[in-house]
């Protein structure tokens, strides 16, 4: 469906997946998803050119479909050939319409068994669910069991996300039924990502109980590596959080390019789309400014790191090419542990 050689997908993180991260994991045999929903129109149409200009493999975009300039992107999506698109929070039926109508695969990532059943009836071609163990935000539902309950429900292809590193995760989602594994956090660690060396430092030195969710951060379930900063966050009270979401909404503007009647009119379509009370929609504007602050300056200590909690058992930093070779390596080895398995049965 997708057109990779593996059935391993590079998910789109913020700040994390550009051009030359995502054309190196497709490049390896995987498929990439380019991260454009802090872009704006301009920026997002640029950062497609770039990644067509490193790789000649299919890769994907994912943005937000309420955000400004979302339009613009979807044409530009549908102009350039892009093979997928990726999407989570509100998303637009017109917009979904208008990728199948081109032939553009749409698979969105949920958290949660009602938003498999609902992304189907929308009309999803396939679909990412992510565990709670994954980065970012998450759901309350281990993976297993969320796969477990998605796939009695819902009849199109299930990747699965959440807790996956290696070969073995690979080969044990597959058994699970799944058609592949999606990941975030180990693809974030490698030599091809953006991320400045001291951030990268700090996510090799996490352990998996400093990774943890909290809600104070953007309003929703977020796993995040708890550095002091979070940990101030995670204390605060409603005033302090309501008075930083302001200050982030304004960066944000600044970020995108955005208008204020484009920033009004993201934020009632969030109401409208999500499981979102006011109060969370404000505290979303935390996430982009504050995860930049660890992701693009290399300040890790004064801001966010979304991370599944894999990466307190990740302990080097290898090429795309080197990671997804000894992926694939890894589960030839646990197939064969399936196959003597089975002849043990026969």
């Amino acid at each position: 469906m997708l057109g990779c050689k593996y059935p391993i997908i590079q998910t789109a993180m913020g700040w994390v997946a550009l051009p030359e991260l995502v054309a190196a994991s497709s490049n390896a045999g995987a498929f990439g998803f380019l991260a454009l929903a802090t872009a704006g129109p301009k920026e997002a149409i640029e950062m497609m050119d770039k990644t067509q200009a490193l790789t000649n493999k299919p890769f994907g975009i994912n943005f937000h479909m309420f955000q400004p300039g979302a339009e613009e992107i979807v044409q530009a999506v549908i102009d350039k050939k892009i093979k997928a698109v990726s999407y989570s929070r509100s998303p637009t039926p017109e917009y979904i319409q208008a990728f199948k109508a081109a032939g553009v695969v749409c698979i969105p990532t949920v958290g949660a068994l009602k938003h498999a059943v609902k992304a189907e009836e929308l009309g999803a071609d396939a679909i990412v669910i992510q565990g709670s163990e994954g980065g970012g935000h998450t759901g309350s539902t281990p993976t297993t069991l969320l796969l477990s309950s998605v796939l009695e429900s819902v009849n199109v292809p299930i990747v699965a996300a959440g807790g996956f590193r290696d070969g073995s995760g690979l080969a044990a989602s597959l058994a699970w039924g799944a058609c592949g594994i999606a990941m975030g956090t180990r693809f974030m660690m490698t030599k091809e990502s953006p991320v400045p060396h001291d951030t990268k430092e700090a996510y090799l030195s996490a352990n998996v109980e400093d990774i943890k969710i909290t809600k104070k951060f953007d309003g929703m379930s977020h796993r995040l590596i708890f550095n002091n900063y979070i940990k101030k966050i995670d204390r605060s009270n409603p005033i302090n959080l309501f008075i930083i979401s302001i200050i982030s909404a304004w960066k944000y503007k600044q970020l995108t390019k955005a208008s204020y009647a484009d920033l009004i009119k993201s934020f009632f379509a969030m109401l409208k789309g999500d499981d979102l009370t006011i109060s969370q929609s404000i505290m979303s504007a935390n996430s982009p400014a504050i995860i930049q602050k660890a992701m693009v300056e290399g300040s890790p200590n004064e801001g966010a790191m979304p991370s599944g909690q894999v990466a307190g058992l990740i302990s080097n930093l290898p090429s795309c090419k080197q990671l997804v070779d000894q992926i694939m390596d890894e589960f030839s080895f646990a197939a064969e542990n399936f196959n003597k398995l089975e002849g043990d049965k026969q």
